[in-house]
């Protein structure tokens, strides 16, 4: 549906123009969300769709977009599950952020995604350092507000905040892990793994049934751990963007 189309203002900010996010893109809604766009100055259309829902890929296509990135979703499921049960170094704590995490959080972001492999850095007109900033905003955020996640552990070694992920429920069944990483000098030591043990603990304790994670086609590496937890492929989508100039 057209009205699915969002034009969130912090994406202006972060890049100087306006932009619309097309969260579920459809063949049959997409004329109306380009008309909308147009009446309403939009200068970039960002849009999902379904890998399988090639009508709306090729309409994507003859209507000027240009892919971006392949997302992968993971899932696994919580009930009557028996969740693994991490193994740690005694210098290991997982715990709930605190406000006060909130710039070491920023700090592993800003390390672990600059130049990430996502559809923002994919795109070459828009600009690296205000790309990189996406995600170090939404990881100090996810720290300081229940409207972005609804909770953040991070991993501490050695009284230093290492590693964090964020939960958040996509709906009353389903856990997501948005965003997630670990400073590299403290990489190898098993901790991504432990944040997602506790995540998918956090998640179980509150009546979710799934919990599920998302990343690119290309990074691999995520998709082992995940694959080793138990979680198994889910859907995948294509995200799409397209300028109007």
């Amino acid at each position: 549906m057209a009205n699915s189309l969002r034009i969130p203002s912090q994406y202006e900010e972060r890049f100087g123009v306006r932009v619309a996010l097309l969260d579920t893109a459809t063949a049959e809604a997409l004329g109306e969300a380009l008309d909308r766009c147009a009446a309403e100055g939009v200068r970039l259309l960002i849009a999902r769709c379904a890998t399988e829902d090639m009508p709306t890929v090729h309409a994507l296509e003859a209507a000027g977009c240009r892919l971006m990135d392949t997302l992968l979703y993971f899932r696994r499921g919580l009930a009557d599950e028996t969740l693994p049960s991490p193994v740690l170094d005694d210098r290991v704590v997982i715990r709930p952020a605190r406000l006060d995490d909130a710039r070491r959080v920023e700090e592993i972001a800003a390390e672990v995604f600059s130049g990430y492999g996502g559809h923002f850095h994919a795109d070459p007109r828009l600009d690296r350092a205000a790309c990189d900033a996406v995600y170090t905003s939404w990881a100090r955020n996810s720290v300081l507000s229940r409207d972005v996640a609804d909770e953040v552990l991070v991993a501490e070694m050695g009284g230093i905040v290492a590693g964090f992920l964020t939960l958040k429920f996509v709906t009353s069944q389903i856990g997501e892990g948005p965003l997630y990483g670990v400073a590299k000098e403290f990489q190898g030591q098993g901790l991504g793994r432990a944040l997602m043990d506790h995540g998918l603990r956090w998640f179980k304790a509150r009546g979710a049934v799934w919990m599920q994670m998302s990343t690119q086609v290309t990074n691999t590496r995520s998709q082992w751990v995940w694959i080793g937890l138990g979680f198994k492929p889910s859907h995948s989508c294509y995200t799409f963007h397209r300028w109007f100039d």
